[in-house]
């Protein structure tokens, strides 16, 4: 007879129970066919409940673990493919899930300071939705996003980036790397991309895991040229014309119509504009995208709520030509909207309320703040004198010029030995990584002050 001890039963009794004769049928305690004692023999022997002992069994057999023959009982089910392993076992399969190191230092992370994110503003916005918008929040999302966000989308680039763009354009992800999935599917697969070199190594592991056929284009001192894009044989070119990652070039006004002027010379091409970072321009008001002085619908314009706010929330969007957007509705309308609406409605009433644009302007004080800070620190230390600041117009980071016969592969090492973390701009190149020797980047999104005289020292000494 089976006997269980309920001393330490939580929650429903029946549940308890459940529990226990799933255990030891799993455990193999309780073999194929067995049969299992009567509801009534089996409550008097545990001082239980029929009740409990009908409703423990119903689950068991709804689940498959046990069967009843009429007016015989009831028995163990089969279960040949069934592990032999407890319930409550614990399993250890040796999975690799890789490390994220730790440093003291990271002069390379794009992380922000939490002391900057509003949390008090987000906090109160979000409430009100969550008061106010109840039928709202529990609606099945449009496979683009919420119009509300759409629309705020739209004011906030039409005063701040001066592009007219129709809500229905907008399509709301969780993060640039899925609608960079969307664009593939939406253009096909078998088409040719053409990345920057150096540029983002990520972006390339994407369209390799996606098994894309692309390859890279060099650039000069105004970015990418039309002669490098003729040369990729590509008809999609990814590029970041408002700020290069990582060099931080500004692709200038004459370049730009060359480079439409190219996705206007064949069919089927198109540019995808990623203004990841376009807020945090230092000097002056943010340059125009591409896509605004677009004639020929051939720009695919994302932009990320990563950098502006924080790159935890994972939002961004993509602006699609009038004719991609109607090619998107027929084809692909069936994707669901991958953001919550929880944080689609707390965003949009964030952008429309203003608080986005008090907090960017905030944000690029204070960011041109710690860039003047840090660049004050580093000219004045013992490393200025071994050190060229190549200064840029925009964006969280910059490049420093290192005057050393180390290979820039030592110098990280060594660093990363010390508890700090260093990237050069050798390590974003695709190819020729040899042109841009000693050079890395230098990022501020997350100073910390306190350790960074330390740091300036460790470099010094190391090179």
């Amino acid at each position: 007879m089976l006997t269980y001890s309920f001393d330490k039963a939580k929650g429903p009794m029946y549940l308890y129970l459940y529990k226990c004769i799933k255990n030891d049928i799993l455990s193999g305690k309780l073999g194929p066919n067995e049969k299992l004692p009567s509801k009534r023999s089996f409550a008097q022997n545990n001082g239980i409940s029929i009740i409990t002992i009908q409703n423990a069994y119903d689950q068991l057999i709804s689940e498959g673990y046990v069967y009843t023959l009429p007016k015989k009982g009831y028995y163990v089910a089969a279960l040949d493919m069934m592990p032999g392993t407890a319930v409550d076992a614990k399993v250890d399969y040796d999975i690799k899930v890789p490390k994220e190191d730790v440093y003291e230092c990271d002069l390379s992370s794009n992380r922000v300071n939490p002391d900057n994110f509003p949390f008090s503003i987000w906090t109160r916005v979000s409430r009100d939705v969550m008061s106010n918008m109840k039928e709202e929040l529990m609606q099945i999302s449009p496979t683009a996003g919420v119009m509300e966000l759409r629309e705020a989308i739209a004011e906030h680039l039409k005063s701040f980036r001066g592009m007219l763009v129709d809500p229905n354009q907008i399509i709301v992800g969780s993060g640039t790397e899925y609608l960079y999935g969307l664009i593939m599917q939406l253009l096909g697969r078998e088409k040719k991309y053409v990345i920057e070199n150096p540029g983002y190594k990520k972006l390339a592991d994407i369209y390799k895991q996606n098994k894309i056929d692309f390859s890279y284009a060099a650039l000069d001192d105004n970015g990418i040229t039309v002669e490098e894009l003729e040369k990729s044989g590509a008809e999609i070119a990814h590029i970041c014309p408002n700020h290069h990652f990582p060099t931080g070039i500004t692709m200038p006004a004459s370049r730009r119509y060359e480079v439409l002027a190219w996705a206007n010379g064949g069919r089927g091409r198109y540019i995808i504009e990623d203004d990841y970072d376009s807020e945090f321009r230092v000097a002056g008001k943010p340059i125009p995208p591409l896509f605004s002085i677009d004639a020929c619908e051939k720009v695919i314009y994302m932009n990320t709520f990563s950098k502006s706010l924080s790159p935890t929330i994972r939002i961004s969007y993509m602006i699609l030509p009038v004719h991609l957007a109607n090619r998107f509705y027929e084809t692909m309308s069936f994707y669901s909207c991958t953001v919550s609406n929880f944080e689609q409605y707390t965003l949009a009433r964030f952008i429309s309320q203003g608080y986005l644009e008090k907090h960017i302007n905030r944000m690029r004080l204070y960011y041109t703040k710690q860039r003047q800070f840090l660049m004050h620190i580093i000219e004045r230390s013992a490393l200025g004198d071994k050190c060229r600041i190549l200064e840029n117009d925009s964006g969280l980071h910059f490049l420093i010029l290192l005057d050393t016969d180390k290979t820039d592969a030592d110098i990280e090492r060594s660093l990363r030995d010390k508890g700090i973390k260093i990237k050069a701009l050798s390590d974003y190149y695709f190819a020729d990584s040899t042109k841009s020797k000693h050079c890395f980047i230098v990022n501020y999104s997350n100073l910390d002050e306190n350790r960074i005289k330390g740091t300036l020292k460790e470099i010094k000494n190391t090179i």
